[in-house]
């Protein structure tokens, strides 16, 4: 998201504005709202895990950031550079997409410089809930709010002899806003449940509610397999309750926009 008052004189956003800045003219590695949808949640039965409202938001929260090209990329164990193996599938090598570090981590130079409002950090992430077969995605927390190096996106083999895929198009990267400091700022307890009249009454309600439905359901209850499953949490309430003031069921990302 950008417009044209969202930087002051030195460069730094102002308010909410985000801007990637782009370090080279490019259309292959766009930068866009991340979906709700993932393919394997889409061949759920009756795409049930659809249902999974902190999933789906988790889906969205965010920007992603697609992969230039097709490639397969294999690893021999080694702690070389060489020792990663690119096959390009529709074109020659791409020098974005390589294994620097070695040690069976395939990394992607980023073509967007970010910057945050202050003290506002960028997570930079693999695309929420979408595994990838063999690879695990490495996170990092940059504080793009002041730097002006890019970072790059890796993903490392997780075992040797494994060949892994990234098609062109698919996100290879996710961003997150993040502000600096937040876990440390918080003072975390421990407590027994029981401490708390009020939430272990509400919590008890909750699983007795969860309990019998279930019941019902393997009972073959028609009613309450038509229902599909309990929708408190989804409409933002706990059995027997009003819904809560704020709650979400989807996300509203805005696209970056182009300016200048």
């Amino acid at each position: 998201m950008s417009n044209s008052d969202s930087t002051a004189g030195d460069g730094q956003p102002q308010d909410k504005a985000i801007v990637a800045y782009e370090i080279y003219a490019q259309e292959d590695m766009p930068l866009s709202a991340a979906p709700i949808s993932r393919q394997w949640m889409d061949e759920t039965p009756q795409r049930f895990a659809y249902r999974c409202l902190p999933m789906t938001l988790a889906n969205q929260a965010g920007w992603m950031i697609g992969c230039p090209r097709s490639f397969v990329a294999s690893w021999n164990g080694g702690p070389g550079n060489s020792d990663t193996v690119f096959s390009f599938q529709d074109g020659p090598p791409d020098d974005r997409i390589s294994s620097i570090f070695g040690h069976g981590i395939i990394t992607f130079n980023m073509p967007y410089l970010f910057r945050t409002p202050k003290g506002i950090n960028m997570w930079v992430k693999g695309p929420s809930n979408w595994p990838k077969h063999g690879l695990q995605a490495l996170e990092g927390l940059v504080e793009t709010d002041w730097t002006s190096a890019s970072f790059t996106m890796n993903w490392k083999i997780t075992r040797a002899g494994e060949t892994v895929r990234f098609a062109r198009g698919e996100p290879c990267c996710m961003v997150v806003p993040y502000p600096r400091g937040l876990v440390e700022s918080f003072e975390p307890e421990r407590r027994p449940l029981e401490s708390d009249a009020e939430i272990s009454q509400e919590y008890q309600r909750w699983s007795t509610d969860r309990n019998a439905y279930q019941s019902r359901v393997a009972d073959g209850d028609q009613e309450a397999i038509r229902r599909g499953w309990q929708k408190d949490y989804f409409q933002g309430r706990d059995p027997g309750k009003e819904r809560v003031a704020e709650h979400q069921t989807k996300l509203a990302v805005r696209e970056f926009e182009r300016n200048g």
